[in-house]
């Protein structure tokens, strides 16, 4: 199964992704990543959503049948290899003074931020590509992770205006 990114940009109303959520679940496919957000238009948002599909009829099975809700405006796959991906990690770890040294190294070649520190804990801010997520995370993994949470993908397309974006 390949990753793919879909995006939708949609009214931006209550319910909406109630709908785009539920048609997916309907129709069987687990949703890897899922992220929303306001967009430059107030009555628009963008829905980022990452899944994995068998093939490329699947993958436009899918944006045929999102296009088909009343509150999508666009829905378009994003080509990852000219997108920009990024998300947001925060994390807390236990420290204390034998092991914040290190944290700080990693956290230092990550170039993640230290955005909170306790007498016995740490916490992480790092932004990047998911797969800069996924490394830090292993680094991180001989810690004890008190909490973590993590925003799922959001992206965009690299260059000037596209052709499948609505020019406002």
């Amino acid at each position: 199964m390949n990753r793919h990114v879909i995006s939708l940009l949609v009214d931006n109303h209550a319910g909406v992704l109630t709908r785009v959520s539920s048609l997916f679940g309907r129709r069987g496919y687990n949703i890897d990543s899922l992220t929303v957000s306001a967009t430059n238009n107030p009555a628009i948002s963008r829905i980022t959503i990452v899944v994995h599909v068998d093939d490329e009829t699947e993958l436009q099975q899918i944006i045929l049948q999102s296009a088909n809700l009343q509150e999508t405006q666009q829905v378009f796959a994003l080509d990852i290899s000219h997108s920009l991906l990024r998300e947001l990690l925060l994390i807390k770890v236990q420290a204390d003074v034998t092991n914040r040294t290190e944290l700080k190294e990693i956290c230092s070649i990550y170039k993640a931020k230290i955005i909170d520190l306790s007498p016995d804990s740490m916490v992480f801010e790092l932004t990047g590509e998911p797969e800069k997520i996924d490394a830090f995370l292993k680094m991180l993994a001989g810690y004890k992770i008190l909490e973590m949470c993590r925003t799922g993908i959001t992206a965009l397309e690299r260059g000037g205006a596209h052709g499948h974006v609505q020019q406002q």
